[in-house]
């Protein structure tokens, strides 16, 4: 592949956390970062301390088929490829599975699952033209253990999963690598904009709710910060052969282990004895 100073990098959601850690972190190595966010209102560009990478901040939103359509033709007036996108756009809606709505339920999806859908088939025909390219699917250990009251927000990163393992086969054949990272509980602004369903404070389930996202609010503020999930992205990117997926931080891979590794039933009772 290209150097460093020649690869062009698409960010969903790099307005914060992650996505923004991931941006700034790649633009200091010399990559040339376009970030999206929703929230932006016009293009701002920032470039590194050293060398010749910049972030250029583009408005986007994925759950928009123009909006999408809209960043890559900008991206490739402004540039001759897109070299890696990486979806990072995403958030959590919690409450029960009952007091979860539909329309709550495709929000969730709307942008988690189909947001990314949207992002990889926008961006696949240049790839394929190129003859190379590499996707990052940032999901979740969620998306590998489902956490009560965060189901829709666990079943769409287990949607993302399964998708993007397909994916991954699909399009080998065109010299294009699809990759993804499981971030375990991580410092973000993911918890002050978590929302939640419409009656989940007034449920039946609500004193066990409550308890729930005090463990997990808990969890999240006291978690290392976005460098860990950096790492891993910077793994993949660094790559010639990728791995499938990437757990980030050492104890979240010990979880994932043991749940193969584990009865089924264990695995419940010890999640449920954590968030009850």
């Amino acid at each position: 592949m290209q150097n460093n100073y020649s690869k062009v990098v698409l960010i969903t959601g790099a307005s914060s956390g992650i996505g923004k850690a991931t941006a700034y972190t790649l633009m200091e190595k010399g990559f040339k970062v376009y970030g999206t966010s929703r929230k932006i209102a016009s293009e701002t560009t920032v470039k590194a301390k050293k060398g010749n990478g910049f972030l250029k901040m583009i408005p986007l939103d994925v759950c928009s088929q123009e909006s999408i359509d809209n960043c890559i033709k900008y991206i490739l007036k402004e540039e001759s490829s897109i070299d890696i996108l990486i979806n990072n756009a995403g958030f959590g809606i919690a409450g029960s599975v009952e007091d979860t709505s539909f329309e709550e339920a495709f929000k969730q999806f709307d942008t988690n699952f189909f947001g990314v859908l949207r992002m990889c088939r926008a961006v696949l025909p240049k790839m394929r033209e190129q003859k190379n390219g590499l996707i990052i699917n940032i999901s979740s250990v969620a998306g590998l253990i489902s956490i009560p009251y965060q189901s829709m927000y666990s079943a769409s990163k287990y949607a993302l999963e399964a998708m993007t393992e397909a994916l991954r086969i699909e399009v080998k054949q065109f010299g294009i690598k699809v990759s993804m990272v499981e971030p375990g509980d991580t410092k973000t602004g993911f918890t002050a904009k978590r929302e939640y369903t419409h009656n989940s404070l007034n449920s039946v389930y609500s004193d066990k709710f409550k308890k729930s996202i005090k463990t997990m609010e808990r969890d999240e503020q006291n978690a290392p910060s976005p460098k860990l999930v950096v790492n891993a992205i910077l793994k993949i990117i660094n790559s010639d052969n990728p791995p499938i997926r990437i757990t980030a931080g050492f104890s979240y891979k010990i979880l994932v282990f043991l749940k193969r590794l584990l009865p089924s039933r264990f695995v419940e009772y010890v999640v449920s004895k954590i968030y009850s």
